[in-house]
This record gives structure tokens, C-alpha cells and sequence, in this order.
């Protein structure tokens, strides 16, 4: 007894201190858990005046580091006036790399450096030996000359058919011989089709290239030409970082289409595979039998071994070598796999789609299981297009959705760096969001980003709890692979469905993705397995389900059972596996399909925390402390959400965190919680000593009634590109309804005055703004992007000073301010600062016209939805009141 009480006293010790200092952190977290931003050079026609400035703009703004990335140019040389695109890795480009790594880091700034122009890896260096490969077909009546091969392509093999050479028969191919004299058909089997199979190469090039970064796209499965990249950008690049090495190494989305070849594939086949790929060839371009895609199968599993050997790792070896770390988008094309995020030291993700197959959770899902605690993401990729269209709201609409999949460090997308002699609003990537300081509601960004450091922090803490694991059926993938189309993360999304993600999550649970050879390394320590349809196995998984159900894992089938052992030789052995498959039921649940699953799932566990009455619009993600369980909660809809809280989780106390002041009150599980469109909670549950905080006030409306403010004067202080308009009286709040500045960008300053009564009943007094208003979901399921699907009535952002003092700042819902403690008896001056984007601006002058610098580079961008840039409702839309409040 005494021993137990000396460890319970220990760890009400430990307990006590770990949330002590969470609390401490909380309040101000530490800088690395700061959003990034991808930082575009373009041309690179940058200068160290320039560059010194925007970093200064980019840590005042509340960011804890850039990404160096350089793209296409957007200007022209001009000596004259000192404009100089620099060629890419350069010395002088180089030394501008320099001068910008020591300046973030003399602010504590993160730097990381993308190791190539534009994306994917590639540039002039890459000839066409070392480019992306592909597997060519030429079919030819039987004694048509041979096709010419172009430059580079070399004969892989040469066949005869029967058919014709728009439809030939596979299973009638014999392979011909070749010599000196020519090709050799066996005129016994009397073919009529000569299929020639050509080592070919995609001949993609670099996209969105910088000036001297235009080439090839390099073969992701020769370390040839990874090493021949390597010697020719990343060693001159990181010449700029010898005193101080970039905190990562990046490599963009894998997006090298067609690439399903490689000189060395044969014999590599041949020697992990056991037989020879190329006797298979007619089969492996037909498809369309279970042989066929077994043949499809390893050649699959054989793209990625090439990808992961010959990139990856070697990737993540240099980044290691000289001293700093590889951050790698590991999907899309060639065929990686999730096990293959094991190699990048900083797998990275990105897209919101938090509720379908997505490129984040697959990300935070390899980090889970290979224990990396910091999960990055590409975040606003095609944020309420076009360029200069996104608000603060979207900003935190889709960031919640990637804190919900896991995610705790934001790589914003993106900075363009402008030059000053740039037309305002300044240069911009062809489709991205923009987050400088050119936008006219940057002044707000500051409290943007300490709430987006908060919730990245708070998500660092501890361990990852989710309950369930998807195991990928990605032996079906690649068995569904044909050439051309090689993506195991493509073939992931007919399987991993929404239909599939929405009944865990809206049961109550959140997942991650686990594929077969992650298991074997990793082991499986999720409560509950769920296994989707699945046709094909590997051998040694039913006996590591067995282990893992003989241990208390809860497994369940959903639809088809696994009957098929993958691959041509492994075929054999499918009896067994069906066999086992049989003997595991007994220690499972099998269920029909997805609208069986979440009774399955509420029989395996309980729920961690009930969010189905809100029907998908909520969802959580939970991390597990020693002493304690941390929640973040987050309404993802347009519409306010009503929820009873209670988490599995029991502890002594319950606390709500607020992630835009760091302030903490006391929370009450089991009962009703309100969210607002788009908003979040962070529920801190603990074991702790209790702490003396208050709790949230019930506000019921006092007797008195409401103010309207009316009496507005508006002074407009101009901006870089937008004149300055006098102070005046106004009707509307909305300025974009006056024709003097329907096309003004930058602030608004709106004044009035209002009689406070000496004795009022009220104890509290609110600034309260007219409500705002659900938008339909118009997002083209076809068409990447996201937005907040709300018509705010603050447009877009605004700084609330009562009497001089500033009171809130208002950039998501609720759009109201307590501004109890500033009031004084008989007249109060009210000021809002409003802020709006920089579309009105845009739409009153000429687009760029781009003639002459594509005429000199050529069109290596096309701005995107330029055809919808208007002038937008911008100030204070509908009536802004003074409530009157009790608080109990």
C-alpha cells in the first residue's frame, strides 16, 4: 500500500508538472510551431534590399520561417533600372540564397530550400538518357519496316500476334529474335501484328521553371540520374548554407506522369521477381486477365523498390550528409507506396479533403507509425482562387481540416516575393493564395497565425490517439496499374472512399492509413483494424492478423474478402490464404458494406467522442497525454453546430483552451456545446491539480435595449495601391456601394459615437454585428480548392477600438466584442478598422498583360480564374449594435 500510494503521489507529481508547463506553453508557444510560407522567387530577379525586407514582413507577421523556392519570371531584364533575372543555382543566385538563410536566422527563422526549379526535379543537366522514362507499344502489320526510334529510345523487345494493330491478342504473342539481319518471327505460329516494345521517355519537362532551370525531368528510378541532379543543383544550391545548413531539403509532389520505366527495370525485375518481365510484355500493355494483373502487380511492387532505392533513400542520405533533413511529398507518380514514407526524414502532405482519401493523411499516417511527431503540410494550395481572393475565414476553414487529419506544422501556399517596381497588388504565383504583405488585411495576420501556433503546438503534444486503422488494399492498386497510370495514391481514392471515411468518423472515431509492408515494419498498435474490400493479400498478413487479434486487436472485414495471394508466382499459394482468411473470421467481425460499419465499430470500442448529430460537419482529433488527453474540436460548416460533449476519456478536470488569446475556463463534459460557422475548441482533460479558472458565462439578454450604431464616417487612408479618400459621412459601411472607392484595396477607418447610460442592469456590453450568412457548397468535386462558404459580415477583417483602446480583432465567427472595460459614463467613440482584399483594386485596372514576357521565355504559367475578379462587398455589412448582456 505504501508502495502504491509513494507511485500515485509520483505521478500526481508528474502529472501536475506536464500540465503546468503546457499551460505556460500554451500561452506563448514555442516559435517552431509558427505557420511557414512557400516563399516564390521568380525569375529569380530578387535583391538583397528586397529580400530583407519581405523576411522582416514575414516574421512580424507571425510566420517562423520560408521554404526558397524559384520559378518562372515575371519581369524582364532591364539593366538600366537594375532588373536581372539570375540564372538559376548560379553563384550570384546563390549568394542571394545566402544573404536570405543568414537573415531568417538572425530573427530565429526557419529556412528550407527547395532542391530544384519548379517542380519535378529536373533542369538542363538531365539529358534525355537520364529523363523520365516510359514503356512505348508500336504495333505494325507483320513485314512493315521497324518504327524509327527517336533520340535516346533503344528496343526492348519485339513480338508477334494474331489481330490487327488497332486490336491485337496478348495471349497469342511469341516473342521474336533479333540479330544483324533483323527481326525473326516464328512463321509457324503465323502472327499478323508486330508489337514492338521501346524503352521510350516521357519528355516532360521541368514545370513552372526558373530562368537556367529548364530541362528534362529527371528518372526518379536511376540513381544515375538522381546523383547526376544531385552533383549539378543540390550541391551548388547548398554551397549558400556552409556555415549553417537549411532546417530541410524539399522535393514537391511526385508529378512525374507517364513514368513507368527504367533502363535497369528488366534486370532488376528478373532478380527480385524470379522470372523475366519482358517474355509478359503483350500482357503487361493488354491487361484484362487475372495473369495480366498479377504481371501488373510486380511490376508495380517493382517501380516502387526502384523509386525508394534509387530516389528516396539516396535523397534522405544527402539531406543527412550535410547535416540537414529531407522533406518530401512522397506521392503520385512513379508508384510509391505509404511503407516508402519511411525514407524521407519529413514526410509531407497536402489537401483538405479530411473526409475522403487524401495526400495529408497519408502523410500524418506514415508519421504515426514511423514515430515522427511533426506532421507538415502544403496548405492553402488553390485557396479561393483567384490570386488575392482568400480571407483570414478561409485561411482557418481549411486549416482545420488539416489539424483534423493530423497535421501540426503549416507550409503556407504561399509568399511571392515582389519586386517594388511591381504593380500593386505586387507578382503572384499563377494559382495560389496570397499571404504577404501586399494583401490589404495582412495587418491582421498577427493574430491569424498565433491561432494557427497554438493549435500546431497543442497538437504536438503527447502521442496521436486514433482508435482505427485502414489497412490499404495497395497489392489491388498496383495489380490495377497499366502503363501510363502508376500511382498507388490515384488507385488509393476508388478504394478508400468517402463513403468508407465517413462512417468511421462520423461514428465517432478518427483513423489512419497502414498498408501491409508498414506492418511488418512497425508492427500494428491501433484498438481497431478495419480491412475495406480487398481482393489481394500478402502471404504473411493472416498470420500477423492473428498475432494481432490473439492480443486484443479488433479486426473487421468490410465486403470482399482477400481470396488472391498478389503477384504471378505468389498466385499459387491463394488456396492457403483463403484458407486463413476462413480460420480468422472467428476472431473478427465481417460486415456487408460501409452502412454496417459503425455499429461494428461501436461493438470493437466506444466511441472516443460522439459528433454524429452534426451529420459530418464536425470532427476532432485527440492526443494522448501521460496525464491527460487534449481535443481539438472543429466545425467544418458554414452553419452552427449544436454538440453534447462527452469523451471516452475520463479525467478529473476538463478545460477549455482558447487558441486566440491562450486564455482558459473551465469546460463541463456532457453537456451541450455550441460552435460557430467554422469554429474550433481545444478541450484539455487532465489528471492534474485543479486549477482556479473561471467559467464561461451563460450571456442572456438584459433588459435594455440595444443600441444601433448609426452616424458613420469613413476616412480611407489609402494603400500602396489604392488612393487615399478624406474623412466623411457615409450611409453605407459597405464602400464598395459609393463610386469613389468601389475599386479601393487596403483599410477603412469607420467612427461613430454612442451615449452610454450612467446606470445600466447589464454586466456585460457586447459589440455585436448582423449575422452571417451559409453559402451553398458550389466546389466542383473535379476542381482542387477550398474556401469558407460564408457571407461574413465583416469583409474581410477588422481591429474594434472603443475610446481609443483596442478591444478585438474580428476575422472569423462569432463577429462580436466584449467591450465591457472600455466603455466610461456618456459619450464612447467607436473605430473600426476594416480590411478588405485586394480583388476591388485588381478590378478596377487592366489585367497584366504578360505578351512580351512570354514572348522572351515562353508560357510557362497561366494565370488561373481571372475572369471573376470583381470588386467585392468590403467594410461592415448590415447593422452593427451595442448589446446590453447578463453574464451567469
Amino acid at each position: 500500500m505504501a508502495i502504491a500510494a509513494v507511485l500515485a503521489c509520483t505521478g500526481f507529481a508528474s502529472t501536475a508538472q506536464e500540465i503546468a508547463q503546457l499551460r505556460k506553453q500554451f500561452a506563448d508557444p514555442p516559435a517552431d510551431a509558427r505557420p511557414m510560407v512557400r516563399w516564390w522567387w521568380f525569375g529569380p530577379a530578387v535583391t538583397k534590399e528586397e529580400i530583407g525586407r519581405e523576411i522582416d514582413q514575414m516574421h512580424a507577421g507571425g510566420f517562423g520561417g520560408f521554404e526558397l523556392a524559384s520559378v518562372y519570371p515575371l519581369t524582364l531584364d532591364d539593366p538600366a533600372k537594375g532588373i536581372q533575372n539570375l540564372r538559376y543555382a548560379s553563384p550570384e543566385m546563390v549568394d542571394m540564397l545566402r544573404f536570405a538563410q543568414q537573415h531568417g536566422r538572425q530573427l530565429g527563422m526557419r529556412a528550407d530550400l527547395t532542391l530544384g526549379s519548379g517542380w519535378p526535379f529536373g533542369g538542363p543537366h538531365i539529358t534525355i538518357d537520364l529523363a523520365a522514362a516510359k514503356l512505348k507499344t508500336v504495333a505494325l502489320p507483320l513485314h512493315s519496316p521497324p518504327p524509327k526510334l527517336d533520340a535516346g529510345e533503344s528496343l526492348i523487345a519485339v513480338f508477334g500476334a494474331k489481330g490487327t494493330p488497332e486490336r491485337w491478342n496478348a495471349a497469342t504473342a511469341k516473342r521474336a529474335t533479333a540479330d544483324g539481319a533483323g527481326v525473326h518471327f516464328d512463321e509457324a505460329d503465323r502472327p499478323d501484328v508486330a508489337l514492338y516494345f521501346i524503352l521510350s521517355h516521357t519528355r516532360q519537362m521541368v514545370k513552372r521553371a526558373a530562368v537556367g532551370g529548364e530541362g528534362y525531368v529527371m528518372d526518379h528510378m536511376s540513381r544515375q540520374s538522381v546523383q547526376t541532379h544531385l552533383r549539378a543543383v543540390g550541391e551548388p544550391l547548398l554551397g549558400a548554407f556552409k556555415d549553417a545548413p537549411p532546417y530541410a531539403i524539399f522535393s514537391d509532389s511526385l508529378e512525374v506522369y507517364g513514368h513507368d520505366w527504367t533502363p535497369a527495370l528488366p534486370e532488376e525485375f528478373r532478380k527480385r521477381r524470379g522470372y523475366d518481365l519482358l517474355d509478359h510484355l503483350p500482357e503487361l500493355m493488354q491487361g484484362g486477365t487475372p495473369q495480366a494483373e498479377a504481371v501488373r502487380h510486380d511490376w508495380g511492387v517493382t517501380l516502387s523498390d526502384l523509386v525508394s532505392e534509387n530516389y528516396l533513400k539516396p535523397m534522405a542520405d544527402f539531406a543527412t550528409q550535410h547535416g540537414t533533413k529531407f522533406r518530401s511529398q512522397t506521392y503520385g507518380e512513379p508508384a510509391v507506396t505509404l511503407a516508402d514514407e519511411r525514407f524521407p526524414q519529413l514526410p509531407e502532405g497536402e489537401g483538405p479533403q479530411w473526409r475522403a482519401f487524401s495526400f495529408t493523411r497519408w502523410a500524418t499516417s506514415a508519421n504515426h507509425i514511423f514515430g515522427n511527431n511533426v506532421s507538415s503540410t502544403e496548405t492553402w494550395t488553390w485557396l479561393h482562387s483567384p490570386v488575392f481572393r482568400a480571407t483570414p475565414l478561409d485561411m482557418k476553414a481549411e486549416a482545420d481540416k488539416h489539424f483534423l487529419e493530423g497535421v501540426n506544422q503549416l507550409i503556407g501556399h504561399g509568399w511571392p516575393y515582389s519586386a517594388p517596381y511591381a504593380q500593386e497588388p505586387g507578382w503572384s504565383l499563377y494559382a495560389a493564395a496570397v499571404f504577404n504583405a501586399h494583401n490589404p488585411w495582412y495587418p491582421v495576420m498577427p493574430q491569424v497565425t498565433r491561432y494557427l501556433q497554438r493549435v500546431s503546438w497543442m497538437m504536438r503534444q503527447g502521442q496521436p490517439a486514433n482508435d482505427v486503422a485502414i489497412l490499404l488494399p495497395e497489392d489491388d492498386a498496383q495489380a490495377a496499374f497499366q502503363p501510363g497510370h502508376v500511382s498507388v495514391t490515384v488507385e488509393m481514392k476508388k478504394h478508400i472512399t468517402p463513403e468508407l471515411m465517413e462512417s468511421v468518423l462520423n461514428a465517432g472515431y478518427n483513423l489512419d492509413y497502414i498498408d501491409a509492408e508498414a506492418i511488418a515494419l512497425r508492427g500494428l498498435h491501433y484498438p481497431v483494424l478495419i480491412v475495406p474490400p480487398t481482393k489481394r493479400m500478402p502471404l504473411t498478413m493472416p498470420g500477423q492478423l492473428q498475432q494481432y487479434a490473439a492480443t486484443g486487436g479488433k479486426i473487421i472485414f468490410v465486403g470482399e474478402l482477400p481470396s488472391v495471394a498478389p503477384g504471378l508466382i505468389d498466385a499459387a499459394q491463394s488456396a492457403d490464404l483463403r484458407r486463413e482468411i476462413a480460420a480468422l473470421q472467428a476472431h473478427a467481425q465481417h460486415v456487408a458494406s460501409f452502412s454496417e460499419l459503425q455499429p461494428a465499430l461501436r461493438k470493437a470500442l466506444p466511441p472516443d467522442l460522439d459528433v454524429s448529430a452534426s451529420k459530418g460537419a464536425v470532427g476532432f482529433i485527440h492526443r494522448k497525454l501521460d496525464g491527460g488527453d487534449i481535443y481539438f474540436i472543429a466545425n467544418t460548416s458554414s452553419a452552427t453546430q449544436s454538440l453534447t460533449m462527452t469523451p471516452r476519456a475520463q479525467r478529473a478536470h476538463a478545460e477549455w483552451w482558447n487558441a486566440d488569446d491562450g486564455t482558459e475556463t473551465q469546460a463541463r463534459t456532457g453537456t451541450t456545446v455550441v460552435l460557430p460557422p467554422y469554429g474550433s475548441r481545444l478541450l484539455v482533460l487532465h489528471d492534474g491539480p485543479a486549477a482556479k479558472l473561471p467559467v464561461e458565462p451563460a450571456m442572456t439578454a438584459a433588459s435594455e435595449a440595444p443600441t444601433s450604431l448609426t452616424g458613420w464616417h469613413a476616412e480611407f487612408p489609402g494603400s500602396p495601391g489604392s488612393s487615399s479618400v478624406a474623412d466623411h459621412a457615409v450611409s453605407s459601411t459597405d464602400w464598395s456601394t459609393e463610386a469613389s472607392t468601389r475599386f479601393y484595396s487596403g483599410e477603412a477607418r469607420y467612427r461613430t459615437t454612442f451615449e452610454e447610460k450612467k446606470a445600466r442592469k447589464a454586466n456585460r456590453v457586447v459589440l455585436r454585428f448582423a449575422d452571417g450568412k451559409a453559402l451553398p457548397d458550389l466546389q466542383a468535386a473535379d476542381k482542387p480548392g477550398s474556401r469558407a462558404w460564408y457571407d461574413a459580415p465583416v469583409r474581410d477583417a477588422a481591429i474594434v477600438l472603443v475610446n481609443g483602446q483596442e478591444a478585438g480583432v474580428l476575422w472569423h465567427p462569432p463577429y462580436e466584442v466584449d467591450i465591457t472595460p472600455m466603455l466610461k459614463s456618456g459619450k464612447n467613440q467607436i473605430e473600426l478598422r476594416v480590411f478588405n482584399t485586394a480583388m476591388n483594386e485588381m478590378a478596377g485596372r487592366p489585367p497584366v498583360d504578360y505578351t512580351a514576357l512570354k514572348a522572351k521565355y515562353g508560357d510557362r504559367f497561366q494565370m488561373q480564374d481571372m475572369d471573376q475578379v470583381k470588386a467585392e462587398p468590403s467594410g461592415i455589412v448590415g447593422p452593427v449594435v451595442v448589446e446590453y448582456r447578463h453574464a451567469k
